[in-house]
């Protein structure tokens, strides 16, 4: 038994509200910021593809929040292959 008792309750609290919190900042970033060109607007308007049922599909410009994203996943691969792999650090 723990000498306190809502210690456990206080880490899930802890893990539980960055990780809501950054789910919904995806989600927002995901719906409204893009690097913005000469053409956004244009294919955003513009139909490509068009689908039975009436589905339309459009060129939309990539977010900037999966670019982030991806970078950063792609940056923390790397560093952990040299950090844990090359130079023999313990985590």
């Amino acid at each position: 038994m723990r000498y306190f008792e809502l210690l456990g309750f206080q880490h899930f609290i802890m893990y539980l509200f960055p990780a809501l919190a950054f789910v919904v900042l995806f989600i927002i970033g995901l719906g409204f910021y893009y690097i913005h060109r000469k053409d956004s607007k244009a294919s955003e308007t513009r139909i490509i593809e068009q689908y039975p049922g009436g589905i339309e599909g459009r060129n939309a410009p990539f977010p900037l929040v999966l670019i982030l994203t991806i970078t950063g996943t792609i940056i923390w691969v790397f560093a952990y292959i040299v950090l844990i792999g090359v130079l023999g650090v313990k985590i």
